[in-house]
């Protein structure tokens, strides 16, 4: 049965292989899969009904596979012995036997289930090209226009995909309305509602913030600075950690720029947000002192198997060390990742001499019970 137009056909699937790099005997497979449940959807006793294209002609052969058995019970799965040598004198009971059939207007059916599934494909390989090509972007960064905001959620249009931005990778500070041009960092590139890619993206993550460095400054793109940390209170403030092997290269200084021209450009992108870029030391005493500018610290007693350190600081500057409801503290510890306990050089003073007096108590007791024995 010819039910498909051979030349359109075979158009069809070569330029399927040739632009999309789907095999044509894939699409093939998958036309005959269709054909044998738009069949089965049109056509009683077909249980037991299989399709084939033939892969010279593409000609369409429908067959009713049938057991041969002594005594025939059920005629649309069984065939006799006698009718079955007819058509092979060499099977035998218990073989099976393929009967080509001939449906009344199956050829109108096939022919459009062809095409749907033609349809159906190229959209399928359109997508899994688009998502190849975004998910190879994660952690990059990328532009859009705000398409809608969606109880919270942000729908950039990235030209062949849609972005999300779900409320928590937003800016808290920054308010978004539709046709604003959005950067943002690729985080993940997932596969939505009926197959089609959503690319999720986030303004609040630290690697945004990581990224944006490694455009502005030349020497993080080249490798001389590394950026080795970064913690972020999104929209309020960032602390970054960067180290440069080199020991003639200034890494604070070249991520700041010549009159903080460098520095200045990440800020406005993250619209205002202060950042403070400290230098990254392998020393835990050192990088700790550092990463609590702008206060200074005096002193830093480091715990190795808690991780945790202990750091003193002068009077006035406990607030400035602690930071707005603790956020200065916070960043901190979370740059360098250790618990970081600050004391004030008064509140140190104090506890050590709290620590002698318990110390000389304990002492006199001792003594005092020794006396008594």
């Amino acid at each position: 049965m010819k039910a498909i137009d051979n030349k359109e056909l075979d158009i069809a699937l070569e330029a399927l292989e040739q632009e999309k790099g789907i095999k044509k005997e894939y699409m093939l497979e998958q036309i005959e899969i269709a054909l044998i449940t738009a069949y089965k959807n049109n056509y009683k006793d077909s249980e037991n009904a299989k399709v084939v294209i033939d892969r010279e002609t593409n000609e369409i052969h429908i067959y009713s596979v049938k057991e041969i058995v002594e005594v025939v019970e059920n005629p649309v799965l069984q065939i006799s012995k006698e009718e079955a040598v007819k058509i092979n004198k060499n099977l035998e009971i218990g073989d099976t036997v393929d009967i080509e059939i001939n449906p009344r207007n199956f050829g109108r059916i096939a022919a459009q289930t062809a095409k749907q599934v033609i349809i159906q494909k190229l959209r399928e390989a359109e997508r899994n090209i688009v998502f190849g090509e975004f998910n190879e972007r994660k952690g990059e960064i990328v532009s859009g226009i705000v398409q809608k905001v969606d109880k919270g959620i942000i729908v950039l249009d990235l030209g062949k995909l849609e972005g999300i931005m779900p409320t928590k990778e937003q800016i808290p500070t920054e308010h978004y309305e539709v046709n604003d041009k959005v950067k943002a960092y690729v985080m993940d590139v997932v596969k939505g509602s009926k197959g089609v890619p959503q690319v999720i993206v986030s303004r609040s993550s630290g690697e945004f913030v990581k990224k944006l460095f490694e455009f502005e400054i030349p020497e993080i793109y080249e490798g001389l600075i590394e950026v080795k940390s970064v913690s972020r209170d999104p929209g309020n403030r960032c602390k970054v950690a960067v180290h440069a092997q080199n020991e003639n290269i200034d890494p604070v200084g070249s991520c700041v720029g010549q009159k903080g021209v460098r520095i200045q450009n990440i800020i406005n992108e993250l619209n205002g947000e202060k950042i403070d870029v400290i230098e990254w030391n392998e020393e835990p005493s050192i990088f700790i002192s550092s990463a609590l500018l702008p206060a200074k610290v005096m002193a830093v007693d480091i715990n190795e198997e808690e991780k945790s350190a202990r750091v003193i600081v002068p009077d006035d500057q406990l607030s400035l060390a602690i930071g707005k409801s603790g956020q200065n503290a916070r960043l901190a510890a979370r740059l360098t990742n250790w618990k970081i306990d600050i004391k004030s050089e008064t509140q140190f003073k104090e506890m050590i001499m709290k620590m002698q007096e318990e110390m000389e108590e304990e002492n006199d007791e001792e003594m005092n019970a020794n006396v008594e024995e």
